[in-house]
């Protein structure tokens, strides 16, 4: 499914505009966007949650060179499903 996909499905749904469903959906990811770039964890019961894990340095190898390179400590981004989710996945 693609956005255009999950835009119809709500208009359809809903029995609104095309135009009304893509502003609702935008607005939707666009809320998501600004709560990970302002370092908060988001969390949607019954689907999962978005949230931050540290990495730490370690060393690792260029790979054009073989040279031993130091890779700083990261925060990465991943999602967690919710039970619910991983159950309907899982059958």
């Amino acid at each position: 499914m693609i956005k255009a996909d999950l835009i119809n499905k709500i208009a359809k749904e809903m029995s609104i505009s095309k135009q009304e469903a893509e502003t609702g959906v935008n607005l939707f990811f666009q809320t998501i966007k600004e709560a990970i770039m302002n370092g908060e964890e988001i969390e949607l019961r019954g689907f999962g949650s978005f949230r931050f894990r540290q990495r730490g340095a370690r060393s690792g190898r260029n790979p054009r060179t073989g040279e031993p390179v130091q890779v700083p400590t990261k925060k990465v981004l991943y999602f967690k499903p919710s039970k619910l989710l991983k159950n309907l996945i899982i059958k």
